[in-house]
């Protein structure tokens, strides 16, 4: 892997209609939360165009569950690229690369068709089925925990899940779309269904659970080739028909990979609705007792974990005006000392894996300022912890930080987080996942 610290998604961004050569362009899709971006780059990097579609919050079961309807993002999508197309030609797109949330399973039969609404990434029902998958899988499996997509699986089965049923991730899902074929995925995705990502293999020990490997995708490298666009949907979308669609990845290393980090310590931490954290590594890492594996990137590996903290937090008090109001009065060389861990509702994954863990918020101090700084310490700690732990494990302690994602956008809970860290914290909020999607879809143009 390239050391080079350049940043390969500039700030600054220019619309490709009458200013340079758009032909051979590359597209990233971004599947998140509450949303679908799309990110055009050019052969030499430059950011082209972007978009951005909304998509509805996943649906709360009586039983805990997060679902949503796969068909919401086809729908989304189709939104997305209409909006990108009337500024910038879709004809000039050479290669497809998808992001999407990780762990998000869906179940669908040969034709793509979803046979139950999607489980999304934070959907911990599987308790039952982690400890089916702890009883056999190897402790460095990616595969371990109730939001893993391998306990989902064995969930949709158990629950009734037809026995010819493929499962896919949401990035692998979109792409099947994309290829008219439902049968290959990435290695970073995979690597939560229990994709063995050292060996390079899917596993002996998934028969001991009931998993026909015959039915779990294919795995690819990311930013491989997976085939050119079907030409029916080409028409559909208004994209060329020599488009070629290339393995995805997820989020977090989309994210990652729009930084530009690529040296052993370089460290990414994407405060969105969840906080993730990636550190680049010379050995894998796995420990999931408290939510840490390892996916290959390049000839590296990142490292890391995620927490349900974030941003969905800070949601359910402040919108973004009285989040920019109150963080202007706040002094974040002073520590509050409240001992909160922020979480949006019971269960955490990292640092600590503990899915009956509760939400700690009080005492609530009458002024807000107070009580933002005290969130925001409270998360700070989360990624500091996160870090430690990563080291403890064998992956270096961060070099230096960079951060990705809605709260980057933030001087104060930068501040916080690098008095915290201890190390340099550089906020890059216009480093877009998306924009990693599409250096992925750019190596496949050139594969």
């Amino acid at each position: 892997m390239k050391n080079s610290r350049a940043h390969p998604c500039p700030q600054r961004h220019r619309e490709a209609e009458g200013r340079g050569d758009p032909w051979g362009s590359g597209l990233g899709i971004d599947f998140g939360t509450s949303g679908v971006r799309a990110c055009v780059l050019g052969r030499d990097g430059e950011r082209l165009a972007e978009a951005a579609a909304p998509l509805p919050a996943p649906i709360e079961t009586p039983d805990g569950g997060r679902e949503q309807a796969p068909n919401l993002w086809w729908a989304a999508l189709q939104t997305l690229l209409s909006g990108l197309g009337a500024r910038f030609d879709l004809r000039a797109i050479a290669a497809i690369a998808i992001d999407g949330t990780s762990g998000t399973l869906v179940a669908c039969d040969a034709a793509g068709e979803p046979l139950h609404p999607a489980l999304m990434y934070h959907d911990a029902r599987a308790r039952a089925e982690a400890a089916r998958i702890a009883a056999i899988a190897p402790r460095e499996s990616g595969a371990h925990g109730a939001t893993s997509s391998l306990a989902k699986l064995l969930w949709l089965k158990a629950h009734g899940l037809r026995d010819d049923a493929r499962a896919l991730h949401q990035a692998e899902w979109i792409a099947g779309r994309l290829l008219g074929r439902f049968d290959l995925g990435d290695e970073n995705n995979l690597l939560k269904l229990g994709y063995d990502v050292v060996a390079r293999r899917w596993p002996d020990w998934l028969a001991g659970l009931g998993v026909d490997v015959a039915r779990l995708p294919e795995a690819r490298e990311p930013g491989t080739p997976l085939g050119m666009i079907e030409p029916g949907v080409a028409r559909a979308l208004g994209l060329s028909p020599e488009a070629r669609i290339v393995a995805g990845t997820t989020d977090s290393i989309a994210a990652t990979l729009a930084s530009g980090s690529s040296e052993i310590g370089d460290a990414v931490t994407t405060l969105g609705s969840t906080i993730a954290l990636k550190v680049f590594s010379d050995r894998p890492v796995f420990a999931p007792e408290c939510g840490v594996y390892s996916h290959r990137l390049g000839d590296a590996w990142l490292a890391g974990g995620a927490s349900n903290s974030g941003g969905a937090v800070l949601r359910r008090f402040f919108d973004d005006a009285a989040l920019a109001a109150l963080s202007s009065r706040i002094d974040p060389r002073r520590d509050l000392c409240l001992d909160y861990y922020p979480l949006p509702a019971p269960g955490e994954r990292f640092p600590v894996a503990d899915p009956s863990m509760q939400p700690r918020l009080t005492p609530r101090p009458h002024d807000d300022a107070r009580f933002l700084q005290g969130l925001l310490e409270g998360m700070a700690r989360i990624e500091r912890d996160g870090y430690r732990r990563l080291a403890e494990l064998g992956a270096p302690y961060p070099a230096r930080v960079l951060s990705m994602g809605g709260g980057a956008r933030n001087p104060a809970w930068t501040a916080i987080r690098q008095r915290l860290l201890g190390v340099s914290v550089e906020s890059m909020p216009e480093a877009l996942p998306a924009c990693g999607a599409a250096r992925l879809a750019l190596k496949g143009v050139s594969a």
